[in-house]
């Protein structure tokens, strides 16, 4: 329960539903950590976690905050959470994977960034905290269940034929987050509860409205950090921007400051629009070129999760691919070059423009979720 909406809707539909519910949240934030957004102060743990005594039900307001799974704002998300657990009834546990998360999530987010790539925070937290080390956190504190249950937006199917998990869209296309859960394993899969995975956006809203959910109208979290990313990175190692000739343009003070396909604050002057077109961490050169030079026909992708099967080394696969969780789908070839190693290449049906490494990209056949992996 991470104290929005739609993790208490899941919780309430499955009580309505005659499960035994437990509400549990990560704690991701170290206690008393000093972010450049804090603003609020804290409350004591016994406080944040106690399932007893009185809870006022009047609707939150969250006007003004930044909502996110990352920062200052927790200690807030928590007590939410709690206030939900005890308005529908369920008893509130919360684990506390601050350092677990600094050394699997915070640690690679910047070790990305020092590499010249972008990251994707969220798709490795699913697999790895959250669907990992919290549901090992909850067997600590002697909770014993059957399925762990989020509110994301997908559905999960057993194929009998093929005697594997399957991971579905969401019903709601428009809300669809199979994407963010591509790395679950099959083990994870099989375990896992998606309660809204039939249901739209707006029939969320109103469940939680008509129960009078205190949260019924809350904003949805913008991103893993409540502030800009770079407060999380440090102070960056200076280095060239060139163009793709090795002409020398300006200088840069960071590898972190770029992403494939940016355009605004490059710290260059040109008579024509330029855009990061590649990253070279080796010597800490961001080139610059036209829009035309984004444009890719083929990728490599690593640490493929196959999910719907493990295909044969040298197959190729009729697919589409998203290469961000904001991209279309777009058509393409996928060729498993060593599926248990999970490396693959992707030839696009048409160039697509700022595949950028670091990315996930994610294999769809129609509504299944094929696999997906790293960028590289």
């Amino acid at each position: 329960m991470s104290g929005g909406v739609d993790s208490s809707v899941a919780a309430l539909l499955l009580k309505r539903a005659g499960y035994e519910v437990i509400g549990v949240t990560m704690k991701v934030t170290p206690t008393g950590a000093a972010t450049p957004t804090s603003s609020a102060a804290g409350q004591a743990q016994s406080d944040r976690t106690s399932s007893s005594g009185r809870a006022s039900f009047h609707q939150i307001s969250h006007e003004g905050r930044r909502l996110a799974c990352f920062g200052d704002d927790e200690e807030e998300e928590i007590r939410e959470a709690e206030t939900v657990a005890r308005h529908i009834g369920i008893p509130f546990y919360v684990v506390d994977l601050s350092r677990e998360y600094e050394a699997h999530i915070l640690s690679y987010f910047r070790e990305e960034y020092a590499r010249g790539r972008t990251p994707n925070p969220c798709v490795k937290c699913n697999a790895e905290i959250k669907f990992g080390l919290l549901v090992e956190g909850c067997h600590k504190l002697g909770l014993d269940y059957d399925y762990f249950a989020t509110g994301h937006y997908a559905r999960v199917r057993y194929d009998e034929a093929g005697g594997r998990w399957w991971l579905l869209k969401g019903h709601d296309l428009s809300k669809d987050q199979s994407y963010f859960l591509s790395l679950l394993s099959q083990e994870q899969l099989g375990r896992a509860l998606f309660p809204l995975g039939e249901l739209s956006k707006s029939e969320v809203r109103q469940i939680a409205r008509e129960a009078k959910l205190p949260v019924s109208e809350k904003e949805e979290s913008q991103d893993f950090y409540a502030g800009n990313y770079r407060e999380l990175l440090g102070p960056g190692k200076p280095g060239y921007i060139k163009d793709l000739s090795g002409r020398v343009l300006g200088e840069h003070n960071g590898l972190e400051n770029f992403t494939i396909g940016q355009r605004r604050g490059l710290g260059v002057s040109s008579t024509g629009r330029l855009y990061v077109v590649k990253i070279e961490a080796e010597t800490g050169t961001v080139y610059v070129g036209e829009e035309k030079d984004l444009l890719t026909q083929n990728f490599r992708v690593e640490g493929v999760n196959w999910i719907a099967r493990v295909p044969e080394a040298g197959e190729e696969i009729e697919a589409t691919v998203k290469v961000r969780y904001k991209s279309p789908e777009l058509n393409c070839r996928i060729v498993p070059e060593h599926p248990a190693a999970g490396q693959a290449e992707v030839v696009l049906l048409s160039p697509y423009k700022a595949i950028t490494p670091g990315q996930v990209a994610v294999f769809y056949d129609g509504e299944v979720v094929l696999g997906g992996g790293f960028i590289s």
